[in-house]
């Protein structure tokens, strides 16, 4: 990532680079599948340049799995939101935007989870719980508008949903990723339904 001749260096905009380039290397290549000199090597920079913006390659790590978790929350809220007010179906924007996602031919599962697999560290578990937490308030709000006012079902229907995203994102990277968001959707529209009958 050198800088051109006249050009001034933009500490942000760098870190901004390094971040986006290191996230789609580390998702494709596993936290652990590639070292310090040959991320470096892949991203065009320093050593120098990696530790001064990131401290260390897990400053790197913790920096990426943080936007990333930002993004993926973002992009699900904006999908449940575009659906409108009724719950079933925010469900199948949210299952038919994963299942877009699984087509993907870069696709490899749930970066967070992937990372807290391969790296078990205090840091990249925290992480990964407040992600996952992030995606139980989302599927807990649309349990909510569902009419599970009981606090206990509430709970129960969102963990529920919960189980069926990533259950589905589990059997789309490791399995087949062709319908998994599809029978997914069937699971969470029949709990959905029961939700509402009770």
């Amino acid at each position: 990532m050198p800088v051109a001749k006249g050009a001034t260096i933009d500490p942000e905009r760098t870190r901004a680079t390094i971040l986006h380039a290191a996230t789609q290397v580390l998702y494709e290549r596993g936290l652990d599948g590639i070292g310090v000199a040959g991320l470096c090597a892949r991203l065009g920079v320093s050593k120098e340049t990696l530790y001064r913006h990131f401290g260390s390659k897990d400053g790197l790590v913790q920096a990426m799995l943080e936007a990333r978790s930002d993004r993926v929350v973002r992009w699900l809220t904006d999908a449940v939101e575009a659906a409108g007010d009724d719950p079933a179906d925010q469900l199948t924007a949210l299952f038919d935007t994963l299942q877009g996602w699984y087509a993907e031919p870069a696709f490899r599962g749930c970066a967070l989870l992937n990372a807290a697999t391969q790296h078990h560290t205090g840091t990249v578990r925290t992480i990964t719980t407040r992600h996952l937490g992030r995606y139980l308030e989302l599927l807990t709000g649309i349990a909510d508008r569902a009419g599970a006012a009981d606090p206990g079902q509430l709970g129960q229907l969102g963990q529920q949903l919960l189980i069926l995203v990533e259950g589905a994102t589990v059997v789309a990277d490791h399995h087949n990723p062709t319908r998994a968001g599809e029978h997914a959707l069937q699971a969470a529209l029949t709990l959905l339904a029961t939700a509402r009958r009770t």
